[in-house]
């Protein structure tokens, strides 16, 4: 099982959370991403499972891990992509659910993260998931972004 936690600190399973929440909200929007950020030698990674609750905000859930530093971007990118997936893929064979990933790359040519756009989303659209990249609803990624720091 995989284990995750509320900003309080308290431990929850996230398919029981997941079940709880789509009780009370059965339209919340289910929105998983992942950012890292490299911290003295070590790399931080932070993998969100937001739950957009209509017009009643954002309520989210989180797991931090860190590895050994990645110094490469593209290899330190390709794993946000790698935990995001495999959360959606664990997530979904445990629940009937419809996904979103959040992919912390941006749209714009200028940004190096650009060029893992084509093989990331390509990836996780061929398993059936809608993926939003940067400039466009980024709610797992920024609270992910929030966590690794």
């Amino acid at each position: 099982m995989l284990l995750f936690k509320n900003i309080k600190g308290d431990k929850l399973d996230p398919v029981q959370h997941t079940i709880e929440v789509l009780k009370n909200y059965p339209y919340a929007e289910i929105h998983i991403g992942t950012d890292s950020q490299n911290i003295n030698k070590q790399t931080h990674y932070t993998t969100v499972i937001a739950y957009r609750l209509g017009t009643r905000g954002v309520h989210y859930i989180f797991n931090k891990s860190n590895r050994k530093l990645i110094t490469d971007m593209w290899t330190r990118l390709w794993k946000e992509a790698e935990l995001s997936i495999d959360v959606a893929e664990w997530l979904t064979q445990k629940i009937t659910l419809k996904v979103e990933i959040d992919m912390d790359y941006n749209s714009d040519e200028s940004f190096k993260s650009h060029k893992l756009i084509s093989a990331a989303q390509g990836w996780a659209n061929s398993l059936g998931y809608k993926v939003n990249i940067k400039p466009n609803n980024q709610i797992a990624t920024r609270a992910a972004d929030y966590h690794c720091k």
